[in-house]
């Protein structure tokens, strides 16, 4: 077992009224339940066997009472308050023996345990009371010993995360496999940082997240708490406090939180103290960044995990407006400040964002607008920061989305801009930012230039002009260009090569012998160009 397995199956599940009845040694007697069948479920305590009147106060609560009957009073009235003191004390069950003084339960005792909601048990056969006390003991003690070891194993896990620096998500995660439950890790302002779901999604755990959980109220220790009966422990230190730490119920039909819960609840609140100590990245910052990661690369289970998620980091997902942008510095040094810098930028402009690295020297920016608000101005903003802290940065846009699930397409869409992108490559007067719409063919094959195809391809059209220039001295290659960049006009290439129209035709003759083309047919002319363009990018690079 590493220190992220859990450290069994789960808490084990205390010993029940139900369970104790199901025993041979029990089940022997004929049990039959009277009245509280629906409370089978309290657990067992301990056994006690008793022939007084006042057995209450001998107990502490959760005891299984076992008597034959015999002390029970005779009167209404004694036996309200024989039951009213069992139940007062808080006893899991009587199980009366009709063997002896009985053959029925007296209806004076049924009516008074159905009242108190206390379960009343009868056997029919005479059974040992000392041999249940001793099976239901035995297996209370191995339960008792199970659950030490268990507790010692939660303490050796979370020993072991703490010493080996482990951070948030592998605390909470840690947390959820240990109790088998959902853990999430929330901030001050009720959103939730990291969310570890255990026999469920995301989406269920998180949706509506930060109003279920402001019911749910403030705490200054575990406990069960609020509407949702969430188990809750605050992350603190030194009277600072963080955020907390929230286990989610099971289901309807699932088991309530045991002391055990509580134990893995409380150390996962230590170990998340030490890792916000020892770890100088924002929580919010790492959850921004994890959340953009997994949109992405579309990692998300389904569309409404990724939207349950985001909400619950405080981006609106019902807006319909999304934009990706990427922020590439080109350099290895700024990404720290620069992210910082940018999300203070969007929370001025009142813009809602996930900012975070998601890869060395790129910020990645999804940007959710009202339907109103102009993103654009907000974009430009954000490259003059970007351009003040890496002047060599390169911003670039994809398209808008109206929908979340669309935001890894608008993120692909700005990285292969960002791929098309030279730095410094200039851009329409109007704006600082990049997008589809700038890459031409240039830029084109600037994104393509490392693809060997490419470089095949130029080598295959210009490669013998270029040999022949170098053999010869000559610059039929310029020649060329010039010829291509005029459209086939010879005699404006003669112009801007500073040649005669002779001399031009002359040249032109000259490279259409060496490359075997048709300088006059447009298809090849364009092969051409393309060519040279290609051949540009590949020597620029």
């Amino acid at each position: 077992m590493n220190d992220n397995e859990p450290a069994g199956h789960g808490p084990a599940r205390a010993v029940t009224v139900a369970d104790v009845l199901a025993l041979p040694v029990l089940a022997a007697g004929h049990p039959r339940v009277v009245t509280g069948a629906s409370r089978l479920d309290r657990p067992v305590r301990w056994v006690h066997i008793t022939e007084l009147t006042d057995p209450a106060s001998f107990l502490k609560g959760g005891e299984l009472v076992l008597t034959t009957g015999m002390p029970l009073p005779d009167d209404v009235a004694g036996v309200r308050r024989y039951v009213d003191e069992l139940a007062g004390i808080g006893a899991a069950a009587l199980v009366i023996e009709l063997v002896r003084r009985y053959h029925r339960p007296p209806d004076a005792l049924v009516d008074a345990c159905r009242l108190r909601g206390l379960p009343l048990v009868t056997l029919a056969k005479d059974v040992n009371f000392l041999e249940v006390t001793q099976v239901v003991h035995a297996l209370l003690l191995g339960n008792q010993a199970d659950a030490m070891r268990r507790t010692q194993r939660i303490h050796e896990v979370f020993t072991a995360l703490t010493l080996r620096g482990a951070g948030a998500e592998d605390v909470v995660r840690a947390a959820a496999e240990m109790c088998g439950r959902t853990v999430v890790l929330e901030n001050l302002v009720h959103q939730a940082l990291v969310c570890e779901p255990s026999g469920g999604t995301v989406e269920e755990a998180l949706t509506g997240w930060e109003q279920l959980s402001r019911a749910t109220g403030a705490d200054d220790r575990a406990a069960t708490r609020g509407p949702a009966g969430w188990l809750t422990a605050p992350v603190e230190y030194q009277g600072e406090r963080w955020g907390r730490v929230v286990m989610l119920p099971a289901r309807a039909d699932g088991p309530a939180f045991g002391p055990e819960d509580v134990t893995v609840l409380e150390r996962t609140a230590m170990a998340l103290t030490v890792a916000r100590l020892i770890h100088a990245t924002p929580w919010e910052r790492t959850a921004h960044r994890d959340a953009l990661r997994d949109l992405v690369g579309r990692r998300h289970r389904s569309a409404g995990d990724a939207r349950a998620r985001c909400a619950a980091l405080g981006l609106p997902t019902d807006r319909g407006r999304f934009v990706a942008t990427l922020v590439d510095l080109r350099t290895d040094s700024g990404e720290s400040d620069l992210e910082s810098r940018l999300d203070q930028e969007l929370r001025t402009a009142g813009i809602p964002a996930l900012v975070g690295t998601l890869a060395p020297g790129r910020l990645g920016l999804l940007l959710a607008p009202r339907p109103s608000q102009p993103w654009r101005p907000v974009v430009d903003r954000l490259c003059g920061t970007a351009l003040g802290v890496a002047p060599q940065a390169v911003v670039t846009v994809g398209s808008e989305v109206s929908d979340l699930s669309e935001a890894a397409r608008s993120f692909h869409e700005a990285a292969r801009v960002a791929e098309a992108t030279p730095t410094g490559q200039r851009l329409p007067p109007d704006r600082s930012f990049h997008e589809q719409s700038d890459i031409g063919l240039h830029r084109l094959l600037y994104a393509l230039r490392e693809d060997t195809r490419i470089q095949q391809y130029a080598e295959q059209q210009l490669g013998r002009l270029i040999d022949h220039d170098a053999q010869h001295g000559t610059d039929l290659l310029t020649t060329l260009r010039h010829y291509l960049e005029a459209a086939g006009n010879k005699t404006t290439a003669a112009r801007r090569g500073g040649l005669s129209r002779e001399t031009m035709y002359q040249r032109l003759r000259t490279v259409e012998r060496l490359l075997d083309r048709d300088l006059e047919s447009g298809e090849q002319r364009t092969e051409l160009h393309t060519a040279l363009t290609a051949l540009d990018v590949l020597r620029a690079h």
